[in-house]
């Protein structure tokens, strides 16, 4: 899938036209659910062609005057990453110092790029916004993010430009594919390297879907799968990371191709913000989901730390918390294959399918125990429940009322259906229709 960045000076209106662009699709995609931070990373689509959004706003840390700084990185980084990017500036104040900035960085590139012109919300503003073209671009666009005007002529624009996704259907990949993926320096390459070893069997690079990414075939103790590696991707000198933004735009071209996230986390540094952006983005995509703690052996510990550190982890990721977690030594070669019979086993869970009889003469005796609060005094009845044909599981349960069946109850449903059929690692999402 594509990736479109949008880049631009901070307060030119960069946040409200990605919320409007994100709500397009009624199944908003955050990266960052139940973590205290802003929305950063979206999909949206038009006329048919899906693409994922990435706002370099929310990135940016501190004042007006260390700001230059930083959006050099911002935008080098967007112009490394991005299949396109929508650069944003505001008529109000015209054209600024910093506009002119990343409009040279933006010239440079050979990626396209959509000036926008926001904020123009009448013909006056129109007439005031021909001095954007002093940044050297052919065109601009016109538009108020605020009132939706002038997006569609900018994405009817941007949609024919985007690469047709070469990504084959999820269900007629004939191997799992398995994305390593965490901050740098958790010990990706090295967990890559210990499995293949020098002893490998098989190890062919295959261009992937993104530039950069490798996926690296393995083949032994009857295991057969891709890895997706995002660790040894080459890093441009001149681009002085920011390693927030790089290790989760990185991530999200990984996630969305693959079957199963392995999460590599440092035992020394923890379940942080930054690892849980990319927990949450696998959860968000639907994907399987499988979190090794490295660099155990570092850690002091007895009898208990192996219970509290698993706590600590469960705790941050509610509601999601049927994940398995392992912890590896790559040093010391530790649990290195628990870790691959894991992440096949997540991929089982992932593509499983429960016959429809089996499943309604397991849930329906469980809803009939516990059926669904009333609302207003009507009683709302489940009558019939089926897995729906889709990559993940995906449940469909028919009631009388589906409308009064709230997010508590479907949660219930959820578990039940964890403990009954086993979704260990595996996002399971419950839809109630009307029968």
């Amino acid at each position: 899938m594509s990736i479109v960045a949008i880049v631009g000076r901070p307060n030119v209106g960069k946040s409200t036209l990605f919320n409007r662009l994100i709500q397009r699709r009624e199944a908003i995609v955050d990266a960052v659910s139940g973590v205290t931070r802003d929305r950063h990373y979206g999909k949206s689509d038009w006329n048919g062609k899906e693409f994922s959004l990435i706002d370099t706003g929310g990135y940016v840390k501190g004042s007006e005057d260390i700001f230059e700084g930083e959006i050099d990185k911002q935008v080098e980084l967007a112009i490394d990453e991005a299949d396109a990017i929508i650069f944003m500036t505001e008529v109000e104040s015209g054209v600024t110092g910093m506009d002119e900035d990343v409009s040279k960085l933006l010239r440079k590139c050979n990626k396209p790029v959509f000036l926008v012109v926001n904020k123009v919300d009448s013909s006056k503003r129109e007439g005031d916004a021909v001095e954007f073209y002093s940044l050297g671009f052919e065109r601009y666009y016109t538009m108020s993010s605020i009132n939706g005007s002038g997006t569609g002529d900018l994405l009817d624009d941007l949609v024919k430009i985007l690469p047709e996704s070469e990504e084959e259907d999820e269900e007629e990949r004939t191997l799992p594919r398995f994305a390593v993926v965490g901050r740098p320096n958790a010990g990706k390459s090295s967990f890559i390297n210990a499995l293949i070893g020098e002893e490998r069997y098989i190890v062919t690079d295959i261009a992937g879907t993104t530039r950069d990414s490798i996926d690296t075939y393995y083949n032994r103790f009857g295991f057969e799968f891709n890895l997706v590696d995002t660790a040894g991707i080459r890093r441009k000198s001149k681009v002085k990371e920011d390693l927030e933004f790089y290790s989760v735009m990185r991530s999200i071209r990984a996630i969305e191709h693959c079957d199963v996230v392995i999460v590599v986390l440092d035992a020394t540094r923890g379940f942080d913000g930054q690892v849980q952006n990319i927990f949450w983005l696998a959860h968000k995509n639907n994907k399987g989901v499988i979190i090794l703690v490295n660099k155990w052996d570092l850690v002091e510990k007895d009898h208990k730390s192996v219970n509290e550190y698993e706590k600590v982890i469960r705790k941050q990721c509610e509601p999601f918390t049927d994940v398995p977690i392992v912890f590896i030594s790559v040093l010391n070669k530790q649990r290195i294959f628990k870790a691959i019979e894991t992440a096949v086993e997540v991929f089982k869970n992932r593509s499983k399918r429960i016959k429809t009889s089996e499943l309604n003469e397991t849930m329906l005796e469980i809803i009939e125990a516990y059926q669904p609060p009333a609302i207003k005094g009507k009683y709302v009845k489940i009558k019939y429940c089926t897995q729906l044909p889709t990559p993940h599981p995906c449940f469909a349960f028919f009631a009388n009322l589906p409308q009064y069946v709230k997010e508590p109850y479907k949660r219930f449903l959820e578990n039940k259906l964890r403990e009954k059929f086993n979704f260990n690692g595996v996002p399971v999402t419950i839809y109630i229709r009307k029968k």
